[in-house]
């Protein structure tokens, strides 16, 4: 064999696994396509974060009087927005870039193509491994609506290379990306219309905590549609136009751009995994919790599997498919029980563990407490009295399940609630450690401290 493990894809998932397998004596090559860097780093999390930071910026200066202050002249430049975009993903690239050709790799370019399960097609060479990552992420999905095509759209991708704001904007899908372009592109002057098809963005988790991020999205002065059917696009002069049934009526918008935010889906498509014996399911990489597809040698991490598009998992899931691919009589398993998801729109929204959805389809018991930012002094001065924090427990002893925010720095609260579960905490232990006053983690005291009452209550 030419390698003992080859990782095809140089993402956040194929870095976790080829240094993983590398730091156990493993022979490793990894494949990219290019660009380097992979998507969080290019085209995600990384760019979307920090043009997020000029619009929340530009939110905050419109409401200067708020706060005693005065700001006028208000204008964005999207073109330098983007320049400082641009800088910053180039300085994280480089970094990662730097990384995987480190002379511990084979950092090999191009498009990989299995040729059976011990060997692939990289051009004209064909290498060989004991074990194979897959790790090749995902693509923006290709949704079928009628005269979408004709009409023409942005991606996400798209979108981050922008220099000059529309006017007005279509935002499809009512997820995170949706959702955060959304609001960035409102705040910045563009007259925005997102529409979704599902009864409230978000549309995975529970729908109290979707309504703060739709009631805000409304109040500066975004048009939300949820419950929608899009039926067809025409065009009339420059203006595009979406057609779809809303609450059973038929409605239409129309806007300079549209915004096609509907997902993304496994980039898996020129990888002929039949010839390697891998199975896909819907469109996804099938893989057990030792990430090890159908084919026993070949392993995937990341988006391709259609698991959870969250980087942070994706590096969980490319350490264990790096750790069990080169050999160990002990293998690894991915724990989903601290699954955890941010959405940077302003309220954020940050959750981890089992939602209240989750709990009732597998008729998981729980108990659950909630309390409101509107009623908590810190985020009262702050003037962010947007969403409320709400606790899960086990209905007898107290461990938390579940915990979500959708509040100011919901980011950086949640990691407190994370870090509780982490060693199965309890309500108790939560109102029991000393918060600091004034301070928005203090408010994660109070539904623990309602949930104890409750449990000692009931006997």
């Amino acid at each position: 064999m030419d390698y003992d493990v080859i990782v095809i894809g140089g993402g956040s998932a194929g870095y976790a696994a080829a240094r993983t397998a590398q730091e156990f004596g493993a022979k490793v090559a990894i494949i990219d396509k290019g660009p380097l860097g992979g998507l969080c780093i290019l085209r995600g999390c990384m760019p979307t974060k920090a043009i997020l930071r000029s619009s929340e910026i530009m939110s905050l200066m419109r409401r200067a009087r708020e706060f005693g202050l005065r700001a006028s002249k208000l204008r964005a430049d999207l073109g330098e927005i983007n320049d400082r975009k641009r800088a910053l993903v180039k300085e994280f690239a480089d970094y990662r870039i730097a990384q995987l050709r480190n002379p511990r790799f084979a950092l090999i370019s191009g498009r990989a193509r299995f040729v059976n399960r011990n060997a692939i097609a990289v051009g004209r060479r064909t290498l060989t491994a004991r074990s194979f990552i897959i790790s090749t992420g995902s693509t923006v999905a290709d949704i079928a609506i009628p005269g979408l095509k004709e009409v023409g759209y942005l991606t996400s991708d798209d979108a981050l290379e922008l220099r000059e704001l529309p006017e007005s904007m279509i935002v499809l899908g009512g997820g995170p990306v949706a959702a955060e372009f959304a609001q960035f592109f409102c705040r910045l002057g563009t007259r925005t219309t997102l529409i979704q098809r599902s009864d409230h963005i978000f549309s995975s988790t529970d729908e109290d905590l979707a309504r703060p991020v739709e009631d805000r999205f409304r109040q500066e002065g975004m048009q939300v549609f949820t419950a929608t059917q899009l039926q067809k696009f025409t065009q009339q002069d420059n203006a595009k136009i979406a057609h779809f049934l809303h609450n059973g009526k038929q409605r239409t918008t129309s806007a300079d751009a549209i915004l096609q935010a509907l997902g993304r889906v496994p980039a898996i498509q020129s990888l002929a995994l039949e010839n390697a014996g891998v199975q896909v399911a819907n469109g996804c990489i099938a893989v057990d919790q030792q990430m090890r597809t159908s084919a026993p040698n070949i392993y995937a991490a990341g988006d391709c599997t259609g698991l959870y598009e969250i980087v942070h998992i994706a590096v969980q899931q490319g350490e264990v498919a790096g750790h069990n691919a080169v050999g160990h009589t002990t293998k690894r398993r991915v724990d989903y029980r601290l699954k955890a998801e941010v959405v940077f729109t302003d309220p954020q929204l940050a959750s981890v563990g089992v939602t209240e959805k989750e709990c009732r389809e597998q008729n998981t018991p729980y108990r659950v407490a909630s309390y409101p930012f509107d009623d908590h002094g810190k985020s009262m001065v702050m003037g962010e009295t947007h969403g409320f924090v709400k606790l899960l427990c086990h209905p007898k002893t107290g461990e938390l399940i579940g915990g979500h925010i959708v509040g100011p720095e919901a980011c950086e609260l949640i990691h407190e609630l994370i870090a509780i579960m982490h060693f199965r905490g309890t309500v108790y232990d939560l109102m029991s450690m000393p918060h600091y006053h004034p301070t928005l983690a203090e408010i994660l005291t109070y539904p623990a401290e309602d949930l104890a009452e409750e449990i000692q209550s009931s006997g």
